[in-house]
C-alpha cells in the first residue's frame, strides 16, 4: 500500500466526469499503464505510474487499463477498469497487489475486471463506437528519442479495426488536467506542507563545513518520516558556483562559509509535486552583493505574482518578465542599459546571460506539468514562479521559486508561510 493517506475518491470521480463531457458521441477512451523498466542485469527502475491514467483512477499499479465509454449498452458501467490478477507466488516476492474492492475504493469504479479479459471485451465495445480515443505523452518538454511502449498498443489496435475514427486523448488531457480542481489543491497542499518541514529543517542544519549530500539526506529522511512517497525530482543541492549549473544534481561538495547555497527540491505526495527554490547563505548571514542580487531576484519573482492572473497570455507574461529582469540586471550593475539596445540583431539580449531558462510551468502530477503555453491563463491552473540570477565571475547562483494556483481574483501562493525574504531567511537560521 501507499505511503501516503487514502485520497478523496472525489477527486477521480470528478476528473472521470470531466473528460466524459469532453468526449466527442458514440466514442470510447483507452488508457493504458506505464510498463516496468529494466535497468541492469534483473534489476528495475523504481515504476512510476502514467499519470493520466492516475489523474483519472487514482491507481498507481502496473498492468492497469481504463476504459471510458459514456454510451455504452453492453451490460458494464461508464467507466471498467482493468487491473492485474492477484498472484500468490508474486506477491510472495514483490507484495500486495490490489484486490478488486481495493480498486474500487481507490478509484470510485464499479466495474472493474482482470486485464487478461479485456481483449474480448475491448472487441465488442469497438464493433459499436465510431470513434476512438487513445493516449500517448504529448508532453512539450518530451525527449523525441525516448523509448514509447505507449505507441506499441497505438499500433496494434489501428492495425486490428482499421475503418475506425481515431482521436488524441492527450489533447484533452493537456487542458483538463492544466485546470486544478480544488480537491487536487487540498492533497497539492500536503506536498507543499511536507516541503516546507524539509526546509525549515535545513535552515537549522546548514553550517560551513556540511557537505551538500548531507543536506540532501536531511531532506529525504524529512520526506519519508512525513508520508511523502518520494522527492518529486532528484534534489538540486548547490553550493557556490555550482548554482550556475541549472540542473546541477551532484550534490557532492563542501558548503564553503562566505558561499550561497541554491537548493531546489519538492516533495511527491499522493503522486501530486511541490516544487521549491530558495537560496540561502551557508553562514546564515547574506553579505551586501549577496543580499543585492537576491533582493533582484525577489523582485521579479513578486513583478510575476503581480501580473500572473486569468486572461494574460502566457507569451505576454514572459515578454514582460524578461523585460522587467533586464531593468534588475541593469540595476546591479552588470552591463549598462545602453548595453542593453544596442544588441546586434541576432545575437540573445544581455539578460540571457545571467537569466539562462524559463520563468516557471505548470505543475501537477508531473513536476513539469501537462498544459498549453500559448493560449490565455486560466482561473484553476497552477504555476511555478521561479526567477534566477546566475553571476558565474562572482560564484553566485539564486533563484527564487514558490507554486501559485490561479483564481478568478488573481492568484494564491501555495507557498505564502515559507521564509523567503532575507529577513525572513537570516532570522530563521539564526534560531
Amino acid at each position: 500500500m501507499s505511503k501516503y493517506h487514502p485520497l478523496n475518491v472525489s477527486i477521480f470521480e470528478q476528473n472521470r466526469q470531466r473528460f466524459m463531457e469532453a468526449m466527442v458521441p458514440n466514442s470510447l477512451a483507452v488508457f493504458t499503464s506505464n510498463p516496468q523498466i529494466a535497468e541492469n542485469g534483473d534489476a528495475l527502475y523504481a515504476y512510476k505510474a502514467n499519470s493520466d491514467l492516475v489523474w483519472l483512477t487514482g491507481i498507481t499499479q502496473e498492468k492497469t487499463m481504463l476504459v471510458i465509454y459514456p454510451d455504452n449498452q453492453n451490460g458494464q458501467g461508464k467507466c471498467i477498469l482493468f487491473i492485474q490478477h492477484p498472484n500468490e507466488l508474486l506477491e510472495k516476492w514483490n507484495g500486495h497487489l490490489l484486490r478488486k474492492d481495493e480498486a474500487k475504493a481507490i478509484s470510485g469504479i464499479d466495474d472493474i475486471y482482470y486485464i487478461e479479459e479485456f481483449d474480448a471485451m475491448f472487441k465488442v465495445w469497438m464493433h459499436h463506437v465510431d470513434y476512438c480515443y487513445l493516449n500517448t505523452n504529448e508532453n512539450d518538454r518530451l525527449d523525441p528519442g525516448s523509448l514509447r511502449t505507449d505507441l506499441d498498443f497505438i499500433r496494434t489496435v489501428k492495425a486490428a479495426y482499421p475503418l475506425h475514427q481515431y482521436l488524441r486523448a492527450a489533447r484533452l488531457m493537456k487542458s483538463l488536467r492544466a485546470v486544478k480542481t480544488p480537491a487536487e489543491i487540498e492533497v497539492i497542499k500536503e506536498a507543499v506542507r511536507i516541503t516546507d518541514k524539509a526546509f525549515r529543517r535545513v535552515l537549522g542544519f546548514l553550517k560551513p563545513g556540511v557537505h551538500e549530500f548531507e543536506i540532501e539526506a536531511e531532506i529525504t529522511h524529512e520526506f519519508l518520516r512525513n508520508r511523502a512517497t518520494r522527492h518529486a525530482y532528484h534534489p538540486i543541492i548547490a553550493s557556490g558556483g555550482n548554482a550556475c549549473i541549472l540542473h546541477y544534481v551532484d550534490n557532492n561538495q563542501e558548503c564553503k562559509d562566505g558561499d550561497l547555497l541554491l537548493m531546489d527540491f519538492g516533495a511527491e505526495y499522493g503522486n501530486y509535486n511541490a516544487d521549491l527554490s530558495r537560496t540561502i547563505p551557508v553562514n546564515g548571514k547574506y553579505t551586501p552583493r549577496q543580499k543585492e542580487v537576491y533582493n533582484a531576484c525577489l523582485n521579479v519573482h513578486r513583478f510575476c505574482a503581480s501580473i500572473l492572473k486569468p486572461g494574460i497570455n502566457y507569451a505576454d507574461y514572459i515578454d514582460q518578465v524578461n523585460a522587467f529582469m533586464n531593468e534588475e540586471l541593469i540595476k546591479l550593475g552588470l552591463y549598462t542599459a545602453e548595453e542593453a539596445a544596442n544588441v546586434p540583431a541576432g545575437e540573445e539580449p544581455l539578460y540571457r546571460r545571467y537569466f539562462y531558462h524559463g520563468i516557471g510551468h505548470h505543475i501537477g502530477l508531473d513536476v513539469h506539468d501537462v498544459g498549453t503555453r500559448n493560449q490565455p491563463i486560466e482561473e484553476g491552473m497552477y504555476f511555478t514562479i521561479e526567477p534566477g540570477i546566475y553571476i558565474a565571475e562572482e560564484n553566485m547562483g539564486v533563484r527564487i521559486e514558490n507554486n501559485y494556483w490561479i483564481t478568478k481574483d488573481g492568484n494564491i501562493d501555495l507557498y505564502g508561510e515559507i521564509p523567503i525574504t532575507v529577513e525572513e531567511i537570516e532570522q530563521a537560521m539564526s534560531k
